[in-house]
């Protein structure tokens, strides 16, 4: 088969990435198109990938955030050749799944949310400016998006959650393919100066939905515990026991992983990746019960549920946090394996061909 592949921008080191890495590892030597590539921001791996990009790459201040071409967008894939070959396989978080194909060239979406900035804005912009200025753009950004989905021949959610989004969004019932775990658990670590193991860890980037700082008030008070922050959310976050590393090296995120008493996080995630990717280090969690993590999380057994995204409620659980036997952690990431990824995706495009 020849297969393409499309996400939207590759300027940073989160899930969606990690997914669209692992799809170019699923179907070798495709061509990945995207509107942006910043190659020392995002994983180095995609420099093996033969990469296409948008006439948006000149603009140096999108590449280093993408955000600030929002209005753009949605011009810069429509005005791409279309993609030929058997197949197009996008991932997706709201304009990747725009790419143009050409008549006889199907369109499988792997979705990871219909575009926040459309159907979510208060979780995705944080100004109130920025909330202002999508009002205006929506309307027009609402319809592309919706012509985008209508032309995929068949759409993919990463949760449960996302799956009923896709049905309220755009009316269409997506079967749910969970992303798998791809972190290097064997790979190289690097110790991170000044911490000490047997700290609770937060990663995230820097948007609101995250609420970081909820976790970073509840440990402040608690006696003997301490937070390390990672991401691009560590600049936001302050308090006492904090310490904000901001972005780190893969070798350090394994490092940290593996020394952390656990993961905690009260963001509304789509699913999520971080808990699952914890768990394959043997690390138990502390989530949000809501969004993806109703999925990834098997209360009691992986990790704990954290009733609300408020200071309060996240004392509540590390204040009561077990212990946890590491063979059932670990057995809950297996659930969500590379493989098991792999031969769902071949069989969704098998199966429309």
């Amino acid at each position: 088969m020849q297969i393409g592949l499309a996400h939207d921008y590759l300027t940073q080191r989160g899930g969606a990435e990690r997914v669209a890495l692992e799809m170019t590892r699923i179907f070798p030597k495709s061509p990945l198109t995207t509107s942006v590539y910043s190659n020392e921001n995002t994983f180095a791996d995609f420099r093996d990938v033969p990469i296409r990009t948008t006439w948006l790459q000149k603009v140096k201040a999108v590449r280093q955030d993408p955000r600030l071409g929002l209005p753009l967008m949605t011009s810069a894939w429509s005005h791409l050749k279309p993609l030929s070959g058997d197949a197009v396989v996008v991932s997706s978080t709201g304009f990747a799944h725009g790419v143009p194909v050409e008549a006889g060239t199907r369109k499988v979406v792997y979705c990871h949310n219909p575009p926040r900035w459309i159907y979510q804005p208060d979780d995705y912009l944080n100004s109130r400016g920025a909330r202002l200025a999508m009002k205006a753009l929506r309307p027009r950004l609402l319809d592309w998006d919706q012509k985008a989905a209508a032309s995929a021949d068949t759409y993919l959610a990463n949760s449960t959650g996302v799956a009923q989004r896709i049905l309220e969004a755009y009316g269409i019932t997506a079967p749910v393919v969970h992303p798998p775990v791809v972190v290097d658990t064997a790979g190289p670590q690097e110790a991170v100066a000044g911490v000490q193991p047997g700290f609770w860890l937060a990663i995230a980037r820097g948007r609101g939905y995250k609420n970081v700082q909820a976790v970073a008030d509840a440990v402040a008070r608690l006696k003997g515990h301490a937070l390390v922050v990672a991401g691009s959310a560590s600049s936001s976050v302050s308090g006492k026991n904090v310490t904000a590393l901001g972005l780190v090296s893969e070798a350090q995120l394994r490092w940290l992983y593996s020394n952390a008493r656990g993961l905690v996080t009260v963001s509304f995630e789509d699913f999520g990746l971080t808990p699952i990717e914890a768990n394959a280090f043997g690390t138990p969690v502390a989530v949000l019960r809501a969004g993806g993590f109703l999925d990834s999380t098997q209360e009691g057994s992986s990790g704990m549920f954290i009733e609300s995204a408020t200071a309060d409620a996240v004392e509540a659980t590390l204040a009561s946090f077990p212990e946890f036997s590491t063979q059932a952690v670990l057995a809950n990431a297996a659930r969500f394996s590379p493989e098991g990824f792999a031969q769902r995706l071949r069989e969704t495009v098998t199966s429309i061909l």
